[in-house]
C-alpha cells in the first residue's frame, strides 16, 4: 500500500484517528421501524476495535457524508480539516469505519500523507494479532490475500508487511514480500488446499466425537458478549477472557454434565461483528463449521449494552448464512449475559419487555430458551444449565432397541446417554426402549450388531 510512515518510538504504539461516516439514510433503505445503530455507538465501537491491537487513538469522530464522493468518500472540506489534524497531532494512521474503495483508499493516503485502512482491514488485523494456532493463521491469512488481491493497482506490486500482523497498519520501511495479483493467486491457491486439509481433519474429529460419543453444545455471540467467561463458568476451565473484542479466536472445547447426567461438549467459537467481513466468514467456514455440527446452539448476549437488539440480529445474520436458519427457534438457547451491569430499575424494564426480559431478576424469562444470567457473578447459571438440559432432553426420540448381550458396551453407554425406560431380556439379546436425543440416535446405528427402530 502507498503512505508514508509518520516516525515514531518503535516501541510507542501508532497514534491513530477514527473516523466513522454516517451516510445519509433513504427512505426505501429499510423498513420503517428498523431501528439503526446510533452514530455514537458505532464510532465507539471502532475505537474499540482499533484499541483491542493497542492503538493509541487520539482522534475520533463520527462525519455525517450527505453525498459519497468516489475519489475520497468524503467531501473537500472533511478531507482538508482530516489532513490538517494528522499534521497537527503527528498520527501515523487513519481508520474509517466503513468500506473504502481502493480509489478512495488510495486518495486519502495521498491527501493525508498517511497510511488509511477501512474497517475490514481492521478486523483482519485483529485477527492477524489473535490468532495462535496453524489453523487459524491459515484462515487470517486466506481473508488478507482476499481483500489485498483488489487492492493491487498497477504500480502497487510490492504489500508491506508488519512484522507479526498483515501490513494494513504498519508502514514502509518494513519487512517486504513480493506479492503481485500472480503470486497472490498462487498463494491462495495453497492455502485453499491446506484449509481443505483441516476440513478433513475437523470432519475426523467430528466423526470421532459421535463414536464416544457426546452432543455438542457451542456458545456463540457477539464480541465481547462474555462468551468465554461463561465457558470457564461452566467448565471450570481458565480460558483466557478479557474485556476486550475479539480476545477468542481459536475454538475451545471441554466436557460437562447436566443435571440428568447426560455428558456434553462446549464449545467456545469467535466472536461475531456488524459489517463481517464476508471473506473472513468464508475463511472461517472451517471453525465455523463446529457451530454448524453442534447439537444445540447457546447465544450469548451483552444485555447491558445499548445495542443488544442490533447485535443479536447481527449474529442471526451471520446463522442463518451459515445455514442454521431452521434451528434458530428450536436448536438456539439465548443467554441474557451480564446482568450484574443492570440495575434494578433496568432489570424491571427488561422484565416489561417479553422476550428481551426477565421476570423480577431471578435468572428467567418470559420466552423459552432464553435465560438472563452473570457469567462474571454466576446469577441464573443454573436456571440456564437446566434450560440446556431441558432443550435437550425435549428433542429425544422415543427408539426400541435390541443388543446383543456379549455387547456390554453398547448397554453401558445406553445407560449413560439415554433414559431407559423399558428393559427385557430376551434369548441372546436385551431390548431396551430408549430415549436419546437426535444427535445420539444417529450416534447409536452407527454402532455394529444394534437394531433400532423407532417405538409405536
Amino acid at each position: 500500500m502507498v503512505g508514508v510512515s509518520v516516525p515514531r518510538d518503535a516501541n510507542s504504539p501508532a497514534r491513530i484517528c477514527v473516523l466513522h461516516p454516517v451516510l445519509a439514510r433513504s427512505p426505501a433503505a429499510g423498513h420503517a421501524s428498523e431501528r439503526v445503530r446510533e452514530p455514537e455507538s458505532r464510532l465507539a465501537e471502532a475505537v474499540s476495535l482499533a484499541r483491542a491491537i493497542d492503538l493509541d487513538v487520539v482522534e475520533a469522530d463520527a462525519v455525517p457524508v450527505q453525498r459519497p464522493r468516489p475519489a475520497t468518500l468524503f467531501g473537500p472540506g472533511r478531507v482538508e480539516a482530516v489532513a490538517d489534524a494528522v499534521s497537527g497531532h503527528d498520527l501515523g494512521l487513519v481508520v474509517v469505519d466503513g468500506a473504502l474503495t481502493p480509489v478512495q483508499q488510495r486518495n486519502l493516503e495521498r491527501a493525508w500523507h498517511c497510511k488509511v485502512i477501512d474497517r475490514t482491514a481492521l478486523i483482519l488485523e485483529i485477527f492477524a494479532a489473535r490468532a495462535r494456532t496453524r489453523e487459524g493463521r491459515l484462515q487470517v491469512e486466506l481473508a488478507a490475500l482476499r481483500y489485498q488481491r483488489s487492492r493491487l493497482v498497477r504500480s502497487w506490486t510490492h504489500l508491506e508487511r508488519q512484522r507479526g500482523g498483515l501490513g494494513f497498519v504498519g508502514g514502509p520501511g518494513e519487512t517486504q514480500i513480493e506479492a503481485d495479483r500472480r503470486q497472490i493467486r498462487v498463494r491462495i491457491g495453497r492455502l485453499e488446499r491446506a484449509l481443505e486439509g483441516v476440513k478433513r481433519t475437523r470432519g475426523l474429529h467430528r466423526a470421532a466425537r459421535q463414536r464416544v460419543p457426546y452432543p455438542v453444545i457451542a456458545l456463540v455471540g457477539y464480541t465481547n458478549a462474555g462468551k468465554t467467561t461463561l465457558f470457564n463458568r461452566l467448565t471450570g476451565a481458565s480460558a483466557a477472557a478479557r474485556d476486550q473484542l475479539f480476545a477468542t479466536l481459536d475454538p475451545t472445547m471441554r466436557a460437562i454434565v447436566l443435571p440428568s447426567g447426560q455428558r456434553v461438549i462446549l464449545s467456545d467459537t469467535v466472536g461475531f461483528v456488524s459489517d463481517l467481513p464476508h471473506d473472513l466468514v468464508a475463511a472461517f467456514r472451517a471453525t465455523l463449521e463446529e457451530v454448524v455440527a453442534a447439537d444445540l446452539v447457546v447465544h450469548v448476549r451483552d444485555c447491558a449494552h445499548a445495542d443488544s437488539a442490533e447485535q443479536r440480529a447481527d449474529v442471526l445474520r451471520v446463522l442463518t448464512e451459515l445455514g442454521l436458519e431452521d434451528r434458530l427457534e428450536t436448536g438456539v438457547v439465548e443467554v441474557l449475559n451480564k446482568l450484574d451491569l443492570l440495575d434494578e430499575r433496568q432489570r424491571a424494564c427488561l422484565a416489561e419487555r417479553g422476550r428481551e426480559g426477565v421476570n423480577g431478576g431471578n435468572g428467567r424469562t418470559d420466552h423459552p430458551g432464553v435465560v438472563a444470567a452473570s457469567a462474571l457473578t454466576g446469577d441464573g447459571i443454573g436456571d440456564l444449565v437446566e434450560a440446556i438440559d431441558a432443550r435437550l432432553t425435549a428433542a429425544r426420540r422415543i427408539v426400541d432397541v435390541r443388543v446383543p448381550y456379549a455387547d456390554g458396551a453398547t448397554l453401558a453407554w445406553l445407560y449413560r446417554h439415554g433414559e431407559v425406560l423399558e428393559h427385557a431380556d430376551d434369548e441372546g439379546e436385551a431390548r431396551l426402549r430408549v430415549g436419546l436425543t437426535p444427535a445420539d440416535a444417529g450416534r447409536l446405528e452407527q454402532r455394529p450388531g444394534v437394531s433400532l427402530a423407532a417405538a409405536r
